[in-house]
């Protein structure tokens, strides 16, 4: 089975080199590893090109946002499994993609997904928010549960039948299609105990409360178009407590 990687970054010299160390390292090998650059300023196409040998292609040049990125690299991808690590994120261990493997084995699956750990961004051990998922059950979107989706592997056909990244939606794009994938058409998931990425703090959505508002009525939104019955404030409660636990947990790991 290949399962390709798609890493999408802009300006991120600093921390692109970790994400593509911790794709290239994954003891399982048949990958597809492709990175979307949006036009990059700041030396990180120079690091790109350092690796240039051991990426099954790459591109710069600009785009309409994040998710357009994203979009570019399904578009290009051959692999059965499609998964997205963004720039500032890296897989926790090498193992993750023999897990991926293993776990989309059975052709009855359509998608996999794990747990992910937000990290200090000059010391990547230490954790801030600790994001455990669980087994998807209807209803679970209202109620301000979604995967993380940088542990989200989808088959390349489920992408191919219900379509891609929405852009519409510039904060919350993410959220909509694993809400179209799994809420509306109901795709078949597995869940995997483990933690499968670290995230650095401090993404796009979280810089400042405006984009977090947005986030929020985005989401909404998002929402209704996939039939999802939901109650904003109830919606705001449930995500704040899931909030709560993520840090409670962080001594787990």
């Amino acid at each position: 089975m290949k399962i390709s990687i798609i890493t999408v970054v802009l300006n991120n010299k600093r921390h692109v080199e970790d994400c593509i160390h911790s794709v290239l390292n994954q003891s399982y090998k048949h990958v597809e590893y492709i990175v979307v650059d949006g036009g990059s300023t700041d030396g990180t196409v120079d690091i790109i090109k350092k690796f240039e040998a051991y990426l099954s292609t790459w591109i710069s040049e600009p785009d309409r946002g994040i998710y357009d990125a994203m979009n570019k690299g399904i578009k290009m991808a051959s692999g059965e499994v499609i998964g997205i690590l963004n720039s500032d994120d890296f897989y926790f261990d090498n193992a993750v993609l023999e897990n991926v493997s293993m776990a989309m084995s059975d052709i009855n699956r359509d998608a996999c997904y794990a747990d992910l750990v937000y990290v200090d961004t000059s010391n990547v051990n230490k954790i801030a928010r600790y994001w455990r998922s669980r087994p998807f059950e209807p209803g679970l979107f209202k109620r301000g549960w979604a995967p993380a989706h940088p542990t989200f592997f989808v088959r390349k056909k489920i992408y191919d039948q219900y379509g891609i990244f929405d852009l519409n939606y510039k904060l919350a794009a993410d959220f909509e299609i694993m809400a179209r994938f799994l809420e509306y058409y109901r795709i078949c998931a597995v869940y995997i105990p483990k933690i499968f990425v670290k995230m650095r703090v401090g993404g796009a959505t979280n810089k400042s409360v405006l984009n977090i508002v947005k986030q929020n009525f985005e989401i909404f939104e998002a929402c209704g178009r996939n039939n999802i019955d939901i109650s904003f404030l109830s919606f705001l409660m449930n995500k704040f407590i899931t909030r709560l636990h993520q840090f409670y947990f962080k001594s787990a790991v």
